[in-house]
């Protein structure tokens, strides 16, 4: 089933994407699609790919759901942290209109919140605040079930005590764009959705909606796995809890659109998107490597400029190298798996070739390292210890979920590595610690980890993906 709608979807694209691409590097980019889609489980993807400061290929593949008549490169995908670039241009063109200052106190703006007489919006938009994120984990938690407004976020999470002082430290953080979002609004006097349409989303021709109301008919349908056990579609969150920190949904061209107005400094100023790209210091002096919404990085000594996004049921990249005039997009209907960053990069190396960037070191945290090994092998037996998990990760583990773990799990006996990724880093209050595990018929797991700090600290988050 999943090949023939495939085949089906190999042949939507547009017609510029056909003449621009040779026909070998679209049989290639089809592959790398597909090969994406087949190892990673996600039901579809869409993909935009800009050169020479042009979309010269839009193409979607496989199964968007049962609300969409075809496969169509047109389908709205909810982009989700993607959007927090927009919240950051949105800020950029109020400064530049006099309306506000990057380095306003927060407390001018929104007063009621801690240490708001200490924190920058330019710290708001770099994860450099302190204010603790009410989204570390891979997974809509229980609360998410009930629909919220952006003042309810700060008052449950913006409230409580900082976890860094401002300016010493980088954490991700959707609870600092909330806030971002209600400058906006203050600011220019219009409701930020509208805002973003009217200076950036109609000059630049972009059709973009609200996420929360992509839903049903007409949309692709996001979908979730538990472990290695079947495709499920995901129940939506309700309403307004990504809304400044990841509100969006919109097709791959029109994101590709954004691309192109970044490449050709169009929309905001020469300086403002060199404010955006900017990466942001810590007060020692360390680098961020992010900049205002975008994270920044480096290919053959050009910068690059990148940005991911997680909603329930969906994932999506966007890759852009500015001085190369080249982007391209990438969104599947699957919160799982990681086809959208194996197909950005697949492009992007056949495109432009070059070298592997080097290796991170990995540093072990021992007791911690093998509480996760007898979780995993308690997921895999189907004996889950719940005093192990917290509220949230209990919610997350229903009988279904368990069920699933273990029977897909199971049959793979014990693993012959459980290998830690990287180092441990913080995340709404949570530590994040990643694993690599192998099997001996070949099978490679990523277990994705989020624990409270501290030996006896249980686990908020436990999920297991295919890994390459």
């Amino acid at each position: 089933m999943f090949r023939s709608a495939l085949a089906a979807a190999l042949l939507i694209a547009t017609p510029a994407a056909a003449q621009q691409l040779s026909a070998d590097e679209t049989a290639k980019v089809d592959t790398i699609v597909a090969d994406a889609l087949k190892s990673s489980g996600a039901p579809s993807a869409s993909v935009a790919i800009v050169r020479d400061g042009k979309i010269v290929f839009a193409r979607a593949y496989g199964d968007q759901g049962p609300g969409m008549k075809a496969t169509s490169p047109a389908a709205k995908y909810q982009i989700a942290s993607i959007s927090k670039q927009f919240t950051a241009a949105a800020i950029l063109l109020l400064e530049d209109a006099g309306k506000l200052s990057l380095d306003d106190k927060v407390s001018k703006w929104v007063p009621d919140i801690t240490d708001a007489d200490q924190i920058t919006i330019r710290q708001l938009l770099s994860h450099t605040a302190g204010i603790q994120d009410y989204w570390p984990q891979d997974y809509d938690f229980a609360a998410m079930s009930k629909p919220v407004t952006p003042q309810q976020i700060l008052d449950r999470w913006a409230k409580k005590p900082l976890d860094f002082r401002p300016g010493t430290a980088w954490q991700y953080s959707n609870t600092g764009y909330v806030v971002a979002g209600m400058i906006i609004e203050k600011a220019s006097g219009m409701k930020l959705l509208d805002y973003l349409k009217a200076k950036i989303f109609k000059p630049l021709g972009i059709d973009a909606i609200d996420q929360d109301i992509a839903l049903g008919k007409g949309f692709p349908q996001g979908n979730h796995r538990f472990a290695l056990g079947p495709v499920r579609a995901a129940r939506p969150a309700a309403p307004g809890w990504l809304w400044a920190a990841g509100e969006l949904a919109m097709s791959a061209s029109d994101l590709a659109k954004w691309d192109i107005a970044r490449i050709d400094r169009k929309i905001l100023s020469p300086e403002d998107w060199q404010t955006q790209e900017t990466p942001v210091l810590l007060a020692d002096g360390s680098n961020t490597r992010y900049g205002l919404g975008v994270s920044l990085g480096g290919r053959d000594g050009v910068r690059t400029v990148e940005h991911g996004g997680e909603a329930v049921g969906f994932l999506s990249d966007n890759f852009v190298i500015p001085k190369k005039r080249f982007a391209v997009v990438a969104l599947v209907n699957a919160d799982f798996g990681g086809a959208q960053d194996a197909i950005t990069g697949g492009i992007t190396d056949l495109l432009l070739p070059a070298a592997p960037p080097p290796s991170r070191p990995m540093t072990l945290d021992e007791y911690r390292d093998s509480l996760a090994s007898l979780v995993f092998g308690q997921l895999r037996a189907g004996t889950l210890d719940r005093e192990k998990l917290t509220e949230d990760a209990n919610y997350y583990f229903t009988p279904q979920a368990t069920e699933d773990y273990h029977t897909s799990l199971a049959p793979l006996g014990d693993p012959v590595s459980f290998t830690a990724l990287g180092k441990p880093r913080l995340r709404g209050g949570f530590v994040n610690r990643n694993y690599s595990i192998a099997f001996a018929n070949g099978q490679k797991l990523i277990a994705i980890t989020y624990a409270e700090p501290g030996m006896n600290g249980k686990f908020e988050q436990f999920l297991i993906q295919p890994r390459d």
